[in-house]
């Protein structure tokens, strides 16, 4: 999981903080008018769009699930973890409520992010057989050679502990897995080898 000084960093970059900037207007104008949010916390937000999606896999959000996600946004937000009313996990409930009017749009935000914060020319990018079992000492391989950012987003987005993402027995419904996979896709992840045996550790 990012820390709130990771988001404040990726927030310093110009192509990042145009995007999220851009959304966070459309969002505010036709969600939330009377939702006061800093661009950190916006930010923050976005970067919860992918977990939320997973939690909304099955239509609905468990009081675990809603317990978790509170927790990841509390930990994101500038400043909030002890805040009593902290803002992400306030904005959470207005993305919540539409999600699906508005995940293409946070995840087209998220492409920005990764593209601009990864050097993914240097990760290796083709289709593999994701059919069978997945090949352990390869997997870990890949994650290890990868940027270490892009294994940052993949486990923020996927994961509830970073360390977790050299497991090869994740644990994961089929309506998840599925939103997963789709979530990948639309991040633009799905071609990175390195994602698509992450996604074979689920079982």
């Amino acid at each position: 999981m990012f820390t709130e000084y990771e988001i404040e960093t990726m927030v310093e970059n110009p192509e990042i903080l145009e995007a999220a900037q851009t959304l966070k207007k459309d969002f505010l104008k036709t969600e939330a008018p009377y939702l006061e949010i800093n661009d950190h916390d916006f930010f923050s937000l976005v970067m919860m769009a992918p977990t939320v999606g997973i939690a909304l896999a099955d239509g609905t959000i468990s009081l675990f699930e809603e317990i978790a996600l509170n927790k990841k946004a509390r930990k994101l937000s500038k400043g909030g973890y002890f805040m009593k009313k902290d803002p992400v996990v306030y904005a959470m409930k207005f993305l919540i409520k539409n999600y699906f009017n508005w995940s293409d749009k946070f995840f087209g935000v998220l492409r920005v992010a990764i593209n601009s914060a990864c050097d993914l020319e240097n990760v290796t990018q083709r289709k593999i057989d994701t059919t069978g079992e997945v090949d352990y000492s390869a997997y870990k391989e890949e994650v290890l050679n990868a940027p270490y950012i892009l294994i940052r987003f993949i486990a923020s987005f996927f994961l509830e502990n970073d360390e977790d993402i050299i497991n090869k027995d994740h644990k994961i419904g089929k309506s998840e897995y599925q939103s997963m996979v789709l979530i990948g896709e639309k991040l633009g992840l799905d071609n990175l080898v390195v994602f698509q045996m992450f996604c074979q550790t689920f079982k």
